[in-house]
């Protein structure tokens, strides 16, 4: 029993939400996104609710009925609300620098490196004094906000040793004892 798919999703002031052949439209302050549906799942929006049922309770129904109830409702709170991620260079001489859509990273390597980022996407990228540099995200679509974070994070890890590389803010890195602390 999907606990996910049967909670209905709240439309907050200032969003619309629109079903048209199982492709589910969100417009709202932020932006404007859509998602197609399983065309076997019944939607229905009524009092400033949407709620999603299945027609049976199949394996593959009750999942996607709470995948696609999960990704409604993550469209929902991207264009009222938006979503945003905060990453951190951890490193000597790392640096980041924004100009338009454009993340220039120099990461320890020979080069720099230059990121196109997709328009929906919003960076910034902050250095203060005495602190690691900071790369903001922002965006209304939460999957294509993860997949850029991704992208970024995998140009330089964090490792084990000394916590060098790109993490979240917040994130804790499991950290190894070296060489010398094992050898007696």
């Amino acid at each position: 029993m999907s606990r996910i798919g049967k909670a209905p999703i709240a439309i907050p002031a200032g969003v619309s939400v629109d079903v048209k052949d199982n492709v589910v439209t969100v417009k709202g302050p932020k932006g404007t996104l859509t998602q197609a549906v399983n065309p076997e799942l019944d939607i229905k929006i009524e009092d400033g609710h949407v709620t999603l049922t299945r027609p049976s309770d199949d394996r593959e129904h009750r999942a996607q009925h709470g995948l696609y109830r999960a990704l409604i409702h993550n469209m929902v709170v991207g264009v009222s609300e938006g979503y945003r991620k905060e990453m951190e260079l951890v490193g000597v001489g790392y640096r980041a620098t924004a100009t338009g859509q454009v993340l220039e990273l120099s990461l320890g390597f020979s080069h720099a490196i230059f990121i196109k980022l997709p328009p929906e996407v919003k960076v910034e990228a902050k250095s203060e004094r005495n602190k690691n540099p900071l790369i903001i995200l922002e965006s209304d679509d939460k999957q294509l906000l993860g997949q850029v974070c991704a992208k970024i994070r995998s140009l330089r890890k964090p490792e084990p040793y000394k916590g060098k590389g790109i993490k979240f803010v917040g994130e804790v890195i499991r950290r190894k004892s070296g060489k010398s602390a094992g050898a007696k």
